[in-house]
């Protein structure tokens, strides 16, 4: 009797402000038992309700900046003076494990994971990077305005950065253009059960 079983994947969802990879991301690990989030680390202080080591790593500038230089980092980005970052030792550790690790990351972190991964045999065998986006800018813009949380020029200054972002879907291995979060989930399954049958996420076939 011939089992083939799948290695572990490391996936990277990337997608436009008001892309629809947070909803995505969500109901993927929901409906995933499992699938699990690397904890990132942030120099942002932690808002309520928030518990060191589950929700972030919460670290002081001085020792994210001392990970940043000791190479700890599979990815990390400072967004409105507030550093994040994911480290290797998490997403590594949960892999060996055996579970599938989720990311949720703007372009410049999945290309800077892919670029780590070329040099990482262990991620580059793992690595899944997806894509999402809306089928026009005007439908991302329609979804930015009814989230009512931008103001005009916030929502103009997204949209600069979506049009850098969206150029860039050609370096990610799929592309799902989002329409509903049913559909999009179903297309992101769909994705990851083509890659557990892929050989190079395969582990060797066991017979009897």
């Amino acid at each position: 009797m011939l089992e083939v079983r799948s290695t572990p994947l490391l996936i990277v969802i990337s997608a436009p402000s008001g892309g629809g990879k947070t909803t995505l991301c969500h109901r993927l690990l929901a409906a995933s038992a499992n699938m699990t989030r690397a904890i990132t680390c942030t120099t942002r202080a932690p808002r309520p309700g928030e518990k060191d080591g589950v929700d972030y790593y919460f670290l002081d500038p001085t020792a994210f900046l001392q990970r940043v230089e000791a190479g700890s980092f599979l990815e990390h980005a400072t967004v409105y003076g507030k550093s994040y970052g994911t480290l290797k030792a998490e997403v590594v550790e949960k892999l060996r494990e055996g579970r599938d690790v989720l990311l949720n990351v703007d372009v410049q972190g999945a290309a800077a994971i892919r670029s780590q991964a070329e040099q990482l045999p262990e991620l580059k065998r793992a690595l899944v990077t997806v894509f999402i986006t809306p089928d026009s800018l005007h439908v991302l813009e329609e979804r930015l305005r009814k989230r009512g949380q931008d103001s005009d020029g916030s929502i103009q200054k997204r949209m600069s950065v979506a049009r850098q972002e969206i150029a860039q879907w050609k370096n990610f291995d799929y592309l799902i253009i989002s329409t509903t979060i049913e559909e999009d989930l179903r297309r992101m399954q769909a994705i990851l059960a083509a890659e557990r049958m892929r050989t190079n996420h395969a582990k060797p076939p066991l017979s009897e």
